[in-house]
């Protein structure tokens, strides 16, 4: 029936150009030609405030193809598919959000998915921003009138597009573009793992952005000399490991600016050896021979790629270093960022980063979708204002012993769990006890969220059960209800197998009669926001186990002397200490002078 929230604005849209190739105008500027171009059209979604006169715009974009790319030609000589192979190349960015992308046109196709949301949102905020300003342009403001945050590595294109926006269609020099890029643009993170870090291959960026490959050459040359400047070119080992950890571009060779600076250092380092030998001339051949084997050393240094390996993009350097800001998503999140993830880029940069604590609207999640809690809330602290400034829950403090409150807010969360019953009739057929604890993990399907970590310790608490008589069970296990939902990527072999085990289990347990309602696992299909209106209101127990070592300030964890803040660095930290001829806490190993494999975190 379609969306009528959503104003299909024909009169915005702009090109947008894959493939094609760089040339240098007469002038010595750049100019990408030729290629795929499509025209991103806008379309407008109205959000109003709640309770106040505001409405803010969101704008979204689709996708369709230029009036010339059309091939009229081909159309009229009967060859239709030719004709409309270019519509059909335009309209598939927009079929399917995240598409699969374990083949090469997957990656590609979400590649030109990241690109046209960038682009076209680019493109649109300058266009406002010169309808905005007075003639001439005053290109230095831009940063304080426009806010670009990059919301993980999806949008890291918004760089190196900027740019090129910028030097090529508004003619301002790289010192100016780059200046301005990196005052406009901020970094929020999402993920800690560093095999989620989001890479591309350098060759399918060369092939369909290659104005943008050069770009971020440019940005990487002007990392590497920030790095060098910092760190130096006396110990080229740490200068390798730096530039390992902290380039854009991996496994890729060095600007010859930078191969430039380093062939001068090492002629230096051989006058001052030189120097350094004649001024010892009464040294023993010993030390002659140590020297020698330093130098020897010095010359297995290497900065050349590996041709074993593949030339990536790492998108969450260029955003780090591309940006004026980076942020977590919550505090213990925000210190694994300076401290582990981008740690090298803390240590250079440590004013960019700071934390944003992720909230949550009270109109959707209590006010909406909980109208009978909201309904006692209300009642109880005097005031629907609580909506809009949650500070005035804290009143309901003096209430916490109060009887009826308590009854009251027995009452709501029953009924709420009544719903949830109804709602996975509808959805699974199966049946379940509202007076039942409701069990609920409901997020993205991903090893690190370890569903299946809850599913098999819900497969043990089974087996357990069928071990005991019924009076054992009724007196050892709550009645509970196990509830999933969440979706896998379409790809993402694992993550669909974990959905199949829990189907399987449920399906198992949930027609075991012995057992009956003291232990229900339900999948719950299809999971959305919609969905998690439902059953959050209803959810007893919220499970959030995902594989995130947290910081609790161990200070001295074991009794070590240096004080570790996160059993992830215990590892590091022990190695330290054992290097520095500490000894651990007796009930464990005693360090030699080597790494630690066995841990026990028990005690911290």
């Amino acid at each position: 029936m379609g969306n009528p929230w959503e104003i299909p604005r024909n009169d915005v849209s702009y090109p947008v150009k894959f493939y094609g190739k760089v040339v240098s105008g007469p002038d010595g500027n750049k100019q990408w030609i030729g290629g795929e171009n499509v025209m991103a059209v806008a379309y407008d979604v109205p959000i109003p405030g709640y309770k106040t006169k505001t409405t803010v715009n969101l704008r979204l974009w689709s996708t369709k193809v230029a009036p010339e790319e059309f091939d009229l030609h081909a159309f009229n000589t009967g060859d239709h598919a030719k004709a409309y192979a270019a519509i059909k190349n335009a309209e598939k960015i927009c079929y399917i959000l995240y598409p699969g992308d374990e083949s090469v046109e997957g990656k590609s196709l979400r590649l030109k998915q990241q690109y046209t949301l960038c682009s076209a949102s680019l493109q649109d905020i300058i266009a406002s921003f010169e309808r905005r300003s007075r003639e001439p342009v005053k290109w230095e403001e831009f940063p304080e009138k426009v806010a670009v945050q990059m919301n993980d590595t999806h949008p890291t294109l918004c760089i190196p597009e900027l740019i090129r926006i910028l030097l090529d269609a508004k003619g301002l020099s790289w010192k100016e573009a780059w200046d301005i890029t990196r005052r406009t643009v901020a970094y929020t993170n999402h993920t800690v793992l560093p095999e989620a870090l989001e890479k591309w291959s350098l060759q399918l960026i060369q092939e369909l952005l290659p104005r943008h490959v050069e770009i971020i050459k440019l940005i990487d040359e002007e990392l590497i000399h920030t790095i060098i400047a910092e760190y130096g070119t006396e110990d080229l080992d740490l200068l390798v490991q730096k530039l390992r950890e902290m380039r854009i571009l991996d496994n890729i060779e060095l600007p010859d600016s930078v191969l430039e600076i380093l062939s001068k250092s090492e002629e230096s380092s051989a006058v001052d050896h030189i120097e350094e030998v004649d001024k010892e001339a009464k040294a023993t051949d010993e030390e002659a021979q140590s020297e020698g084997l330093d130098t020897e050393k010095k010359k297995e240094v290497t900065f050349e790629p590996d041709p074993k390996l593949p030339k990536m993009v790492r998108m969450a350097n260029l955003c780090v270093a591309g940006g004026h800001a980076v942020n977590g998503v919550a505090e213990i999140h925000s210190e694994i960022v300076k401290n582990e993830v981008f740690n090298d880029f803390y240590k250079l940069w440590p004013e960019k980063f700071q934390n944003k604590t992720n909230g949550v609207t009270p109109r959707r999640w209590i006010r909406f979708c909980n109208p009978d809690l909201s309904k006692i809330i209300t009642k109880w602290t005097g005031t629907e204002d609580w909506v809009k400034d949650t500070e005035i829950l804290v009143t309901l403090g003096k209430f916490a012993d109060n009887e009826d409150l308590q009854s009251e807010w027995r009452e709501a969360k029953r009924r709420n769990k009544i719903k949830v019953a109804s709602f996975l009739k509808e959805k699974t057929g199966y049946l379940v006890n509202p007076d039942a604890m409701f069990d609920v993990q409901v997020k993205r399907i991903h090893e690190y969220k370890r569903q299946l970590l809850n599913i098999l310790g819900i497969v043990y608490r089974y087996k357990k059960m069928k071990e005991m008589s019924p009076d054992e069970r009724k007196a050892r296990f709550v009645p509970r209800v196990c509830i999933f939902g969440g979706k896998a990527f379409a790809t993402y072999v694992q993550a669909k197998r974990i959905v199949k085990f829990i189907t399987d289990v449920g399906a198992t347990v949930n027609n075991d009669q012995e057992i009956g309602d003291l232990l229900k696992v339900v999948f719950v299909p299809d999971y959305n926001v919609s969905v998690a209106e439902v059953l959050i209101p209803g959810s007893e127990l919220s499970q959030h186990i995902r594989f995130l070592i947290r910081s609790i300030s161990y200070k001295n964890c074991f009794n070590c002397p240096i004080a570790c803040r996160s059993l992830s660095y215990q590892k590091l930290c022990l190695s330290q200490h054992c290097r520095n001829g500490g000894e651990w806490n007796q009930q464990y190993e005693v360090c030699n002078e080597r790494v630690h494999t066995n841990w026990n975190f028990r005690r911290c």
